[in-house]
Order: C-alpha cells, then structure tokens, then sequence
C-alpha cells in the first residue's frame, strides 16, 4: 500500500476517495456498518479526524493533517492486510442511532432489529408502558441498551455465555448511564433466570447464533476475526432458536412477545415447524429473518418445540 506523501495537500474528500480506491483494489469483504468502499473510507476518515457527518458538506474540504494522515494510512494498512473490520480498529459501532464500544470480543452490531426498536416496537408493544424485558446472547449489549432507550421504565435484563462479551457490554452499559436498569447475567440463555424470572417479560428479544455449518466454513476473511460463539448454531442454524423456543413462553408474561432474528436460517426454520404462524417482519432499511411471536402460538406449537429441543439434546 503506497504511502500518502507528507507533502501532498489533500483534503478530507480526496482522502476519502484515495482510500476507498485502495479498499476497491485489496477487495475486501463488508457487512461490519457499511456496505461499499466509499462509505467504509469516509467512516475511517471521519473518526480519525474527530468529524460529524451532520457537517459532512462542510467537513469534506477541511484539509487533513500530516498526524491524521498517518493515523489513517496505518488503520487502512490493517484493515487492508489483517482483513480486520474497520469497527474494531477504530472500536466504534452504531446501532439504534447510538455509538458503541466494540472489539473483538463481541459481533460487531448489524441487525435489522435497530428498526423495530427506534420504531419503539410499534405496534406490538407500548415502548413507554414496558416494564421488563430480557435480552438473549446480549454481546455489546447493544439491543439490551437500545431497549432501555426506547422502554425509559424498562428493567432489562441481558444474559451472555460468554464472561468476555459481558465485559465489553458492561463498558456500554457505563457509557450510557443504565446501571440502575440493565442487568447483565451470565448463563446460557434462560438457565440463570430459572426460578426467578418466570412469567416475568413482556418482551424477550435475541439475535443469537444462527450460522449453520455451511457458512461458517464460507465466511469472508473478516468475519473470522467475531467470536464463533456469537455466530455457529449447528449443522441447519438452529441450536440456539430451538433452544430459545423451548423455554420462552415459561418466561414470558400473559401477552407477552418473542422476537428472535434467525438470519439466513429461516428457510431451515419454517420447514422444522411448518405449523407455526412466524410472523416475519420486513424492514424498510433492509434485512430479514427475524420473527415475532406472541405466549400463547408459542403455546400452541409448544409440543413441537420441546420435541425438537429433546433431539438434539440428546
């Protein structure tokens, strides 16, 4: 990657474009905030400048010094030769309209969940009436925080396997002010809220694993670096929503709702339990796979549920 010449008087836009050709060339996989190569160089070029992108029209003639070149260059040399994404070079992530700590311990947040939370879970739920939710696989705690956000008498609880994961969302948690209304427990999925915690959601909500085997041994060079705990859920994708079905209507309350995002693994989902009435949602800023369902059709498919849950278990 050839250097940026010290002498060359280059401006915020010319920055851009220089660094998105060099993203072009290296060919690199995205998926980790932004989709194309431009928008991948302007958020580096914008973070290391300490810019906002309300002022974008502004900011893109503004010159870039000879120290934010070089910081640039380095972080575009990473993110070029280690494949690493750019939201753990520069440890920031958005979800929701709110900045994240991120690194490599957690998935860098991308659901399409985002939308339903700033829509404030119209029309399923009264987002200023909510009173407990529970977030499932939590990782930065992210959706959990979202949630608090948009549920401002919301008690959240956000359960993580993985002690690592917590200690970023714990870094999170702190940045936003909600430790008197995010609780973050450690267990797999429901098991550390047995006998505690029945009956007691009116929201559970997750984006848990949901890789099936296939694509975790196709994933782009990128993806390797997030955990695989946040990702591989067995050979058809779906460990951990069976898992979650098996369990949730004990937990949630009477008019509850589940909200599970199962990705690609739909398809493999709708064919497991052809019965059940997944409501799919559909996103204006794009994605899909996520469903809603409320207690009672969890209820009323719950025998299938559980006999696929004891399947695999065994």
């Amino acid at each position: 990657m050839p250097a940026i010449s010290e002498s060359q008087q280059t401006n915020v836009e010319q920055l851009i474009r220089i660094i998105a050709a060099r993203f072009e060339d290296a060919g690199l996989a995205y998926g980790h905030g932004t989709d194309n190569a431009i928008d991948e160089a302007a958020w580096l070029v914008f973070a290391v400048c300490k810019l906002a992108h309300e002022d974008s029209a502004q900011s893109y003639l503004r010159p870039v010094t000879p120290t934010e070149r070089a910081e640039i260059e380095r972080l575009a040399r990473e993110r070029i030769e280690r494949r690493i994404p750019l939201a753990y070079l520069l440890h920031q992530a958005w979800f929701a309209g709110l900045e994240f700590y991120v690194d490599e311990r957690v998935l860098v947040p991308r659901s399409p969940l985002a939308e339903l939370i700033v829509g404030a879970f119209s029309p399923w739920l009264r987002a200023a009436e909510l009173r407990r939710a529970l977030d499932l696989g939590t990782g930065s705690g992210c959706i959990a925080i979202a949630t608090a956000m948009t549920c401002p008498l919301a008690q959240v609880d956000a359960v993580d396997l993985s002690v690592d994961a917590l200690a970023v969302a714990a870094i999170n948690v702190e940045r936003f002010g909600l430790k008197d209304r995010l609780h973050l427990i450690q267990g797999n999925f429901f098991d550390p809220l047995r006998g505690k915690h029945e009956k007691d959601y009116e929201l559970i909500i997750s984006n848990p694993p949901y890789v099936d085997r296939q694509d975790m041994q196709d994933l782009r060079a990128e993806f390797r670096h997030e955990p695989a705990l946040g990702l591989a859920a067995g050979s058809d994708g779906l460990d951990s929503v069976i898992t979650i079905l098996h369990d949730a209507s004990r937990f949630l309350a009477d008019g509850g709702i589940l909200v599970v995002e199962v990705g690609n693994s739909q398809e493999a989902l709708e064919k497991l339990f052809p019965q059940a009435e997944f409501l799919w949602l559909e996103f204006a800023r794009g994605g899909q796979g996520v469903f809603l369902l409320g207690k009672a059709e969890i209820e009323r498919n719950q025998a299938d549920f559980d006999r696929a849950f004891y399947e695999r278990v065994e």
